[in-house]
């Protein structure tokens, strides 16, 4: 049994049910809308964020879920849908998950619209149900996730961020959502508010873990789905490569400013930022730092009474950082 089917066991059938649920959600009037969120709930990832929601909920409350649960799950899995399709124009990306984009197959124009829709679908799932509490916590996450975006183009322009800019760059545009799953699935059980903040963290620190390690793939031979490289043509500036801008000398710094401005297009000078990034440590860095939230976020299960929820979550916060893409 391969890990992601071992994380979901003991949340099997709340997920199956899910999954009529969320296609449910999706429905629309209009026959173009619903071949294209057919062909998005049939291209799907391994569905984290909805395993995180049902996770959560089953630990907190000894293996209660309800509609709630499911209502919150769908709406987590709607948004972060949403900002996909919206990053794929952003991005121009044609390919998700190996398979070509919204945008790729129907145009800008029609995947912004699709966007907003499932947007749109995912607000009125709460609000028709009157679930105002885990509307605040869905639209917290929204709000900084675009916040983290806009931070991290700002930044990226100017190439000047610091190690703590960086954090608060990923805590908002990754983490952020990941600890929306865990709030949510906590608060659609039980009021303890304390209990829902402890679980908001461990989602927020699972995210910080996350998206290091997707940092470090950029650093990688292995093929993951998306170009090694990638983030330094982008001009994305990422754990490893800024802790060794902080910590070369200033003809080292400016050689590697001035690759990442005006050579980032030349493999030739990109792989050679690469090899100096592993040379100078900014990998074994960047995983140190890695292996800290992920401590960190299992610190925080230490009050749950033992359950296969916990074990699962627990097996969850080890394989964000051991997974291989």
């Amino acid at each position: 049994m391969n890990i992601t089917s071992q994380i979901k066991q003991p949340i099997f059938s709340e997920m199956e049910l899910f999954e009529k649920k969320f296609h449910e959600s999706m429905t629309s009037k209009v026959a173009l809308l619903n071949r294209i969120t057919y062909y998005i709930v049939n291209r799907k990832g391994k569905q984290m964020r909805p395993m995180f929601v049902f996770l959560t909920a089953k630990m907190v409350s000894q293996g209660i879920v309800n509609e709630r649960t499911y209502r919150g799950a769908s709406v987590i899995e709607l948004i972060h849908t949403a900002t996909l399709v919206h990053d794929d124009v952003v991005d121009d990306s044609n390919r998700r998950r190996g398979f070509f984009s919204i945008n790729a197959l129907w145009k800008n124009k029609i995947a912004v619209l699709v966007g907003d829709y499932l947007l749109s679908k995912g607000l009125l799932l709460s609000i028709d149900n009157g679930d105002f509490d885990l509307l605040r916590i869905i639209s917290v996450a929204v709000r900084e996730m675009s916040e983290g975006e806009l931070l991290q183009i700002e930044k990226a322009r100017r190439l000047d961020i610091t190690e703590d800019v960086y954090y608060e760059i990923i805590r908002k545009k990754t983490a952020t959502l990941i600890a929306a799953c865990c709030a949510l699935g906590a608060k659609s059980v039980i009021e303890d508010e304390a209990q829902v903040e402890n679980m908001r963290k461990f989602g927020e620190l699972i995210g910080m873990a996350f998206q290091i390690k997707d940092d470090l793939f950029d650093y990688s031979e292995e093929a993951i789905g998306k170009p090694t490289g990638i983030d330094i043509k982008e001009q994305k500036m990422t754990l490893p490569l800024i802790h060794v801008l902080n910590n070369c000398t200033s003809k080292e710094k400016s050689w590697l400013i001035n690759s990442i401005k005006n050579h980032n297009k030349d493999k030739k000078r990109v792989k050679e930022v690469i090899a100096f990034v592993k040379d100078n440590n900014g990998l074994a860095y960047a995983e140190n730092k890695m292996v800290e939230f992920q401590q960190e976020a299992l610190s925080l299960l230490g009050n749950y009474v033992d359950s296969e929820f916990k074990a699962a979550l627990t097996l969850m916060v080890n394989y964000v950082i051991e997974r291989k893409k």
